[in-house]
């Protein structure tokens, strides 16, 4: 029996004479070892791309200045830059540059990272007796909660439902409440319809939550609205960019672009740090409200970056410092070496592509860091890397719980899901402690 995607295929032209036949483009692609199968304008040889190859009166097609990966032509490209999907659009208003970037020291940063497998054995030994130290004492063994709801259960079990509408479909059952869903590149937008015809807002955000100003999206700004964090797949350092964003930049009041965020403010130690938390706190109670929840499903680890981490200063307490945070985020991928079995698994079986999408994210991300040369063969186990690579994530994730405890949130770690359905299986949860909130005016 056939597969899926069998059947017959016309073969690629294999002289410029086939092209001509098949009106097939007659540029030859070197890396492909064939021709190019775009179709060209009626009396031209070449598509638009290979366009310069054919003589047209002179014309000159030269690459585009506003992105080298497409050309133009050369009498045409004023006219081109002011269409150009790649020309530099405006920004919006909630777009403050790095507001939410961290405090970046020049000096803290390590010249060049050392690859894992050019440790001795020694220096190896080193880094995780100092692991192990700072994990002491730590919640080793998470709480499970892995709850459902009722009004999913026929969206689950409809084989119509890929990956993306099941999405909307769980927004689907929450009434009067306004979406905002904050992306920084642009996807099909195909069930975006449904929810014009609902009781519920719905709005996309494009930015960089790196410079997300959630205090200026015009919705929050009018209606001073309740907010719920909730993330998946923000990958790596995206989870720092994302907390810093809804507990500091939210409950900041930022009047002008060029206001540093707290975090970018020198320190120089923690009776200084309380002493201005507890000023901003004083200053913002009345006019902000602190988000009402965090979810952030964690994950990608190995994509964290110390200038964004919002746990450094419970690094630095454990004796830490942005060395060891490089050697344990890139350490913290031994933790899913079983990635790529579980995902080989899933994308043989018959599931639609829709629902694979997310698996095949982490596939692709894992299995660059697994062929890579952080590599330890010889000296560590299997079962004694995943023990350690699971010790790096929980050693960064109680970071940012602290990080959260600080700021006044009651922040925990839980299990959501089972390791046989993802090995990315930590939920990081917050809300405001009683302090946070405001009293009601009288």
């Amino acid at each position: 029996m056939a597969g899926r995607g069998a059947g017959t295929a016309m073969e690629a032209p294999e002289t410029e004479h086939d092209c001509l036949v098949l009106r097939r483009c007659a540029y030859f692609v070197e890396r492909k070892k064939r021709f190019c199968k775009m179709i060209p304008a009626p009396g031209r040889r070449f598509c638009g791309e290979h366009g310069q190859q054919e003589e047209e009166n002179d014309r000159k097609r030269i690459p585009c200045p506003l992105d080298p990966k497409h050309t133009v032509y050369e009498d045409q490209l004023q006219k081109h830059l002011k269409k150009c999907n790649s020309r530099e659009k405006p920004k919006p208003v909630y777009f403050v540059q790095d507001i939410n970037a961290g405090f970046k020291d020049v000096a803290e940063i390590p010249e060049k990272q050392v690859p894992i497998s050019s440790l001795s054995r020694e220096e190896l030994e080193d880094l995780i007796m100092k692991l192990k130290k700072a994990s002491n004492g730590l919640e080793l063994h998470l709480k499970e909660q892995i709850l459902s709801h009722q009004a999913l259960q026929e969206a689950l079990n409809d084989p119509k439902n890929g990956e993306s509408a099941f999405k909307h479909l769980k927004q689907q059952n929450v009434e009067n409440v306004q979406f905002l869903l904050v992306e920084r590149a642009t996807t099909r937008f195909k069930v975006d319809g449904k929810h014009k015809r609902r009781d519920s807002i719905f709005e996309r955000l494009q930015v960089d939550i790196q410079h997300l100003c959630l205090k200026k999206v015009p919705i929050l700004e009018k209606k001073k609205l309740p907010v719920v964090g909730i993330g998946k797949h923000l990958c790596g350092a995206a989870t720092d960019l994302a907390l810093r964003c809804l507990v500091e930049s939210y409950t900041t009041c930022c009047d002008g672009e060029h206001e540093e965020p707290a975090l970018k403010r020198s320190r120089t130690d923690k009776t200084e740090v309380a002493s201005i938390n507890a000023a901003d706190n004083e200053g913002t109670k009345e006019d902000c409200k602190p988000v009402a929840g965090i979810v952030i499903a964690l994950c990608c680890h190995h994509k964290c970056d110390w200038t964004h981490y919002v746990g450094k200063d419970f690094f630095k307490s454990v004796g830490l410092g942005p060395v060891e945070f490089n050697y344990f985020q890139r350490m913290s991928s031994w933790a899913t070496c079983g990635m790529q079995e579980t995902t080989t698994k899933v994308s043989t079986s018959e599931e639609s592509e829709d629902q694979t999408n997310d698996t095949e994210e982490h596939e692709q991300t894992f299995s660059k860091t697994e062929s890579g040369s952080d590599t330890v063969q010889g000296i560590l186990t299997v079962e004694e890397r995943k023990e350690i690579g699971c010790l790096c994530k929980l050693l960064i994730d109680h970071g940012r719980v602290e990080y959260l405890q600080q700021r006044g949130y009651k922040a925990a770690l839980q299990y959501y899901t089972e390791s046989a359905v993802s090995l990315e299986n930590v939920l990081l949860t917050a809300v405001p402690s009683p302090s946070l909130i405001p009293e009601p005016a009288k």
